[in-house]
């Protein structure tokens, strides 16, 4: 594997197809208000930008094996390539939402092949013991996002417009198309059939299960039928696909030899919850920020800057120990970095300055990046090279899968959550609270005006309350998923 030719442009060439993916993740959240103006949409319709992509790319990820071994890795990183390049030009041609909502799903279709295929490519060309930078390098492309995005989409929104966003994949799609053709080795077609009912299946449990977390609480959960459907088809398409899993007698769409794997089934759970508490705290600021704080939006960008800084500098560290540290133990010094950040986000207050937001994210960027190395390298420690195809994928499923449930799970809870504050704040507006009479003249509760200021007062303290309450759940989660580590095993043997 140290022969591979051209190795290093193959790794710069994948790398940029790995960063333009990643940084669509990230990018558009700052853009978010600004589209929602321009769009003409709600704060709930506008996160289908969000959602569209990630559940796109979702469910379009578990194919990235089965075209590797029909038509070969490099012909479906190629044509990966420009589809996600033509699609980025038109979100930023979208004039509505359902038009940059489709163009979204396209590019979360193309996507998905991205990320997997790099992965891949790295497992493959660099020898066992260097694994680990090779994972550094990819987890740093990963989490390029966090570290340019908020500043680049804040940049690029204030100084251009939001559509540019989206443009500025162009060149970078033309350079990694060039790299890729010109230095990637083309892969032998092994010619699997394709399991179409455990796809359909799988397709449908991962739909279905988005658009429940994305309309409940617009449709008041199971009190509609719509959400009750969405339910029941969730969880019937997901028991028809782990029933045909498990007894098809020919290659299902998901390899069991992979669930035989301790690592990769507990690596694949990290990530889901890595997934989730990165893609939703990136989604919940920008909002919070700008919408709350009233921050601008470049000074958002910059704000929120150091979380990517943080994972930057945590991962050159972790570069230089995965060889010599237990990596459970550098995995569990950054969960405990990652929910000390959110628990600094619980004391964010509407009077303070940007301090604790930019510490906590620097904090917090350094818990992912402590993570986000060491999960990916235990994950595939003990898996056959012959199972990579097959297995990156999954991974990169699961990562997905959590983003979008984790976008969703904290939207309908920032929503809920406010309406409940709001509710029990405004018990104590009544004319029997003295408080109220020691308010200035412009919130006098006896005028129609001075109730509609003390009431835009209330939304404002009722909406940090409950941002507050989904920083708080997203520390739980951290700190209940560290027991997980204990199932995994440190890389002795490389299985062949």
């Amino acid at each position: 594997m140290s022969s591979v030719p051209h190795k290093g442009m193959i790794t710069v060439s994948i790398m940029l197809a790995t960063i333009m993916q990643a940084l669509d993740t990230t990018i558009a959240n700052v853009a978010l208000p600004h589209m929602q103006g321009s769009l003409q949409s709600s704060q709930d319709q506008i996160s289908w930008v969000l959602t569209s992509y990630i559940v796109a790319a979702a469910i379009a990820t578990p194919l990235t094996g089965w075209l590797c071994g029909q038509w070969g890795r490099r012909k479906i990183f190629l044509v990966a390539v420009v589809g996600f390049t033509i699609a980025s030009a038109l979100c930023g041609m979208a004039q509505s939402l359902s038009e940059i909502v489709l163009a979204r799903l396209l590019q979360g279709v193309f996507g998905a092949a991205l990320v997997p295929l790099s992965q891949a490519v790295l497992l493959d060309i660099n020898p066992k013991e260097k694994i680990g930078q090779a994972m550094a390098i990819w987890g740093a492309g990963i989490m390029v996002g966090p570290i340019l995005g908020p500043m680049l989409g804040g940049w690029l929104t204030e100084n251009a417009n939001w559509r540019w966003v989206f443009f500025i994949n162009l060149p970078v799609g033309v350079l990694a198309f060039y790299g890729i053709a010109r230095y990637l080795p083309e892969s032998k077609p092994q010619g699997e059939e394709l399991d179409i009912f455990g796809l359909t299946t799988l397709s449908l449990t991962i739909g279905l299960l988005q658009l429940f977390l994305d309309r409940g609480e617009q449709m008041d959960w199971f009190n509609s039928f719509e959400t009750c459907a969405e339910a029941a088809g969730c969880v019937i398409a997901l028991a028809f696909f782990i029933v045909h899993t498990l007894t098809t007698r020919k290659s299902s769409f998901l390899n069991l030899d992979l669930l035989r794997d301790r690592n990769f089934i507990t690596g694949t759970a990290f990530a889901f919850v890595v997934g989730m508490i990165l893609y939703a705290t990136m989604a919940l600021l920008p909002s919070l920020l700008q919408g709350l704080l009233g921050y601008p939006v470049f000074f958002t960008g910059e704000v929120m800057a150091p979380r990517g800084l943080g994972t930057m500098l945590a991962m050159m560290v972790v570069g230089k120990l995965v060889n010599r540290i237990d990596l459970r133990v550098i995995m569990t010094f950054g969960f405990c970095l990652t929910a000390y950040s959110l628990y600094q986000m619980t004391h964010i207050t509407l009077e303070m300055d940007s301090t604790l937001v930019t510490v906590s994210g620097f904090i917090q960027g350094m818990g992912i990046g402590f993570t986000f190395v060491p999960l990916s390298t235990l994950t595939f420690a003990t898996l056959a090279p012959r199972l990579r195809n097959e297995g990156t994928p999954i991974y990169s499923l699961m990562r997905n899968i959590g983003s979008s449930v984790g976008i969703s799970i904290v939207q309908a809870m920032l929503t809920e959550g406010m309406a409940r504050a709001h509710a029990e704040l405004s018990i104590d507006i009544n004319y029997a609270n003295q408080v109220l009479q020691t308010l200035p003249s412009a919130m006098n509760p006896l005028s129609s005006a001075g109730l509609a200021a003390i009431n835009m007062e209330v939304n404002r303290q009722a909406a940090m309350i409950a941002y507050v309450d989904d920083f708080r759940m997203m520390m739980w989660i951290t700190l209940l998923t560290m027991p997980l580590l204990l199932l995994i095993r440190p890389p002795k043997v490389q299985r062949f």
